[in-house]
C-alpha cells in the first residue's frame, strides 16, 4: 500500500502541477470530451493534491526490509554463490539428483556402537536416549560438566559415567575399530560388534578414495536424534584465519563447530509407508548460514578481493574522446564470448578505470590510446601484476582467452 501511495501521489502532483501552469480553456476539446469536463477532472486532481499535502515533503516514506528476511550486499552474494556452486558440484560429481528440502541443521561414529557401549558400561535401557543426548554435548562442554549432568541430573551411577568417559575420549580410524572389536567389554555386545565391523568396512572404502586423513572415528560423536540406526557423522570446521563467533575457541587448528551432519536411518521413511516397509536412507544437512558467516569473516580478515562480478576484462582509454572506440572494442569482445565491461562516462580518468578493476577484482584491462589505434594494437594490462604488453588487435581475443584460462 505504501508503494501504491507513493505512485498515486506523484502521479496526481505531476498532472495537477502541469495543468495548473496554464489554462484548461486553451485546450482543444478531445472527441466526445467537453472543456467543462476537463475543468471538472482538473479540479478533482487539484483537490486530491491539496489533501495529500502538496510537494512540501511533509510525508516521509521509509523502505524497510520485509520481516523475517535480510538483504545481502554484492560481496556476500558472491560468497554465497561460490559456496552453493561448490556444494552442488560435489553432489553432482557423485551422481546426486536435485530436490528441494529445508535444512534444519567429519567425525564418524555408529549409533549401534554407542548403544552397545552404553549397555556394557551399565547404562539402563530406559536411560540410553537421555545419556546419548548428554554425550552429544561434548563438543560444547567439558567432560567434567558432561559427567556431572549424567550423574546429578540424569541419575546415572558414577561408575557407569567413568566407564563411558574412557570410551568417548577415543579417536582414530580403522585401527581403533579393530582394537575395540578385541576389547573385553565391547566384544560382548553384538550390536557394538556389528557397528564396528561396518566401521572397518567404511574405512576400507575411505582408503580407496584416499580421504582417511579427513575422517576421524570419534566415539564422542552421538547425534542425539532417535531415528538414526547406523553410521552418523558431522563435518567439523577447524579454525584457520578468521576470528570465530562469540563463545568459540579461536586458536589455529582448533575446532569451531559443526557445519554439517547426518547419518543413516532405516526406519524413518517406512513410518509413512502404509505397508511399513523399511527404506534404508542416508542423509546430510548443511549449516549453510554458518558456512557463509565463516567465509565472510575470512574474507574480511584477508587481503584477498572477493569478486562481485564475473567481468573478465575492462575496456579502458588513456586519452579523451575515445568513448566510441571503447564501445566498439567492447562489442567485439562480447561477440567473442568474453565478459567485458566499460565505463560509460565520456572521458573517465585512466586511474579511475584501473582502480575500479582493483576494487572489483577484474583481472585484465584492455587499454586504448591514440597511438595504439594508429599501430593497430591494444595494451593489455594484468591488474594483479600490473604488467602491460601490446597485443595486435586481431590477436586480442585469443590472448585474453588464454590469460583468463590461467586465472
Amino acid at each position: 500500500m505504501n508503494a501504491l501511495g507513493v505512485v498515486s501521489r506523484r502521479l496526481c502532483a505531476g498532472v495537477a502541477g502541469r495543468v495548473s501552469g496554464w489554462s484548461a480553456h486553451s485546450l482543444r476539446p478531445f472527441a466526445g470530451i467537453t472543456v467543462s469536463q476537463i475543468d471538472e477532472e482538473v479540479a478533482k486532481l487539484l483537490e486530491l493534491k491539496a489533501q495529500l499535502g502538496g510537494d512540501e515533503g511533509k510525508h516521509q516514506f521509509t523502505l524497510k526490509t520485509a520481516k523475517g528476511t535480510r538483504d545481502y550486499n554484492p560481496k556476500q552474494m558472491a560468497i554465497r554463490e561460490k559456496v552453493f556452486n561448490t556444494i552442488i558440484g560435489c553432489f553432482k560429481r557423485h551422481g546426486a539428483e536435485t530436490i528441494d528440502t529445508p535444512v534444519f541443521e567429519l567425525k564418524v561414529n555408529d549409533r549401534r556402537i554407542l548403544d552397545g557401549m552404553f549397555a556394557v558400561c551399565g547404562v539402563p535401557d530406559d536411560k540410553f536416549r537421555t545419556i546419548c543426548s548428554t554425550v552429544d554435548k561434548l563438543d560444547k562442554m567439558s567432560w567434567e560438566d558432561v559427567r556431572s549432568e549424567m550423574v546429578k541430573e540424569k541419575g546415572l551411577s558414577e561408575e557407569a559415567a567413568d566407564q563411558i568417559g574412557q570410551y568417548v575420549s577415543m579417536q582414530g580410524g580403522k585401527d581403533l575399530a579393530e582394537r575395540l572389536l578385541q576389547d573385553a567389554k565391547m566384544s560382548q555386545s553384538k550390536q557394538a560388534c556389528a557397528g564396528l565391523t561396518d566401521m572397518k568396512l567404511l574405512f576400507s572404502y575411505l582408503e580407496l578414495f584416499q580421504v582417511t586423513d579427513k575422517v576421524v572415528f570419534d566415539l564422542s560423536l552421538a547425534r542425539g536424534l532417535d531415528y538414526y540406526t547406523g553410521v552418523i557423522y558431522e563435518a567439523i570446521l577447524t579454525q584457520n584465519g578468521p576470528a570465530p563467533e562469540a563463545g568459540e575457541k579461536g586458536e589455529e587448528g582448533v575446532s569451531v563447530g559443526s557445519v554439517a551432519g547426518g547419518g543413516r536411518y532405516d526406519g524413518l521413511v517406512g513410518m509413512f509407508d502404509p505397508k511399513g516397509r523399511k527404506v534404508p536412507c542416508v542423509g546430510v544437512s548443511i549449516g549453510i548460514e554458518r558456512v557463509f558467516s565463516i567465509l565472510e569473516q575470512k574474507a574480511e580478515a584477508s587481503a584477498e578481493k572477493v569478486r562481485t562480478t564475473e567481468t573478465q576484462v575492462m575496456v579502458a582509454s588513456a586519452q579523451k574522446n575515445l568513448l566510441e572506440e571503447r564501445l566498439k572494442l567492447t562489442a567485439e569482445l562480447w561477440n567473442a564470448g568474453i565478459k567485458a565491461e566499460v565505463m560509460y562516462k565520456k572521458n573517465p580518468k585512466l586511474l579511475s578505470q584501473l582502480q575500479h578493476c582493483e576494487d572489483s577484482g577484474i583481472p585484465l584491462v584492455a587499454i586504448l590510446g591514440e597511438q595504439e589505434l594508429k599501430d593497430g594494437v591494444v595494451k593489455l594490462r594484468d591488474v594483479h601484476s600490473r604488467e602491460e604488453a601490446d597485443v595486435l588487435r586481431a590477436e586480442l581475443v585469443e590472448e585474453i582467452k588464454k590469460r583468463i584460462a590461467d586465472v
